[in-house]
């Protein structure tokens, strides 16, 4: 993780004193480094849309969405991937170009549909033939012609976290590589007055190290281009490669940069047109936590210590399970560091549990540490992807604030709730 020093024993993070800033906005608190969002944008750029014609990058807004980042994204010229009503509301609210947003999502009601196709959003990607219905219903009742992907499950097993892995034949998401459920969906589309096929969309996990999923999906969706082309007549102008880039979380991971996955598929998908005399199409990439994942920590503020003598040392911190559910989840692991005392020698072993009346509310297991006391602030590392946005307010607990750093200032883009917000619903 880059922009991160130590200074005055502190730690510092995107030129800003971690300490200083848990004072000024109190804990728990979400700190997002501007700084390494522009890095990881500015990748995007010099290794994809710059080095390749013909490209398109859309971010996964799921992994972190608020006005802020909507508008760092329309300014970069980055897309949006959205698969709700209220993803796409908040980018609407931002002012993002609506031509730059792409509707995923594997059950999109009516009313998200009606609000997509009135939005005039860039693409819609079908999951499944029961909202493609919808769409066409939609579509001609409103006069529009909405352009579509199809969402493939190209039968690709990723070594990665099974609630996370997207690919697989036995898959929630997108439509199987059956023939005469595909053709008759081309060819249903090809009649279509209001819809527009451009091509295809796969998705084959997330948290991957290793380029071998998308390869072999790249491979499986290439023969489908060529055979849909052949017997049907469809000629696929786009192909939307997904994301699942990963990050750095926890010693042992081993991410790579965007090239190791980006060089060969762009390779593969020259020498297969080639082969194959097929028309290249447009590449789309949707990453979301490799560009936000490491560009966030959470700050904590330690209250209880509790020594269980030839056990286990417990930590009590002020959030949890609430503000990062994920290893309740899916048993993810994080690093964190003691912001006010770096030049310490971590001598202790414990365990940062949560606040919450819930066993499972662990937020790391076995985490080494100086000497502790009740007050000093844990900074939890990468936690700027499905964090802030998988937040709840289990046990009545206000969702804290977000705060953007870089280059020395900080900025607040999200307000902490209020115990006065929680109720503001209730009749």
């Amino acid at each position: 993780m880059s922009n991160i020093n130590v200074e005055n024993k502190h730690f510092v993070f995107g030129g800003c004193d971690m300490v200083e800033i848990a004072k000024q906005y109190k804990t728990p608190l979400y700190v997002l480094s501007k700084d390494i969002i522009d890095e990881r944008i500015y990748e995007i750029k010099k290794d994809f849309l710059q080095k390749y014609s013909n490209t398109r990058a859309v971010y996964a807004s799921k992994a972190f969405l608020t006005l802020e980042m909507c508008r760092i994204l329309k300014k970069e010229g980055i897309g949006i991937d959205v698969v709700s009503g209220g993803e796409l509301y908040t980018a609407i609210k931002a002012d993002f170009p609506m031509e730059n947003v792409i509707f995923h999502g594997n059950n999109k009601t009516l009313d998200e549909i009606e609000f997509a196709v009135k939005s005039r959003v860039g693409r819609i990607v079908v999951d499944n033939f029961y909202e493609l219905e919808m769409i066409e219903k939609v579509a001609k009742d409103l006069g529009e012609k909405v352009k579509i992907l199809f969402r493939i499950t190209p039968g690709v097993d990723s070594h990665t976290h099974k609630f996370i892995s997207t690919g697989q034949v036995d898959s929630k998401f997108g439509i199987p590589l059956v023939e005469e459920i595909l053709h008759k969906g081309i060819i249903k589309v090809q009649k279509s007055l209001n819809v527009e096929l451009r091509g295809f969309h796969f998705h084959v996990g997330s948290q991957l190290f290793e380029n071998t999923s998308h390869i072999k999906a790249l491979d499986i969706l290439m023969r489908l281009i060529k055979e849909v082309k052949d017997t049907v007549g469809f000629e696929t102008k786009e192909l939307n490669i997904g994301g699942g880039f990963g990050i750095y979380y926890k010693e042992g991971d081993d991410p790579k940069p965007l090239q190791y996955f980006i060089d060969p598929i762009m390779k593969d998908l020259q020498d297969r047109c080639t082969e194959l005399n097929l028309f290249v199409p447009q590449v789309i990439i949707e990453p979301g936590r490799w560009i936000v994942g490491e560009a966030g920590i959470t700050l904590y503020t330690i209250g209880s210590i509790k020594n269980i003598p030839g056990v286990r040392t417990y930590v009590g911190i002020d959030g949890g399970m609430p503000d990062n559910p994920r290893p309740a989840l899916y048993d993810a692991q994080y690093e964190g560091v003691i912001a006010n005392k770096m030049d310490l020698p971590k001598s202790k072993v414990v365990t940062i549990a949560g606040k919450c009346c819930e066993s499972g509310d662990i937020l790391i297991w076995d985490l080494k540490v100086p000497i502790l006391e009740s007050g000093d602030i844990l900074a939890v590392k990468s936690t700027g992807a499905y964090n802030y946005s998988m937040a709840s307010n289990y046990n009545k607990l206000p969702r804290p604030a977000v705060v953007m750093v870089g280059k020395g200032e900080n900025q607040l883009i999200v307000k902490r709730e209020t115990y006065d917000d929680l109720i503001s619903r209730d009749i």
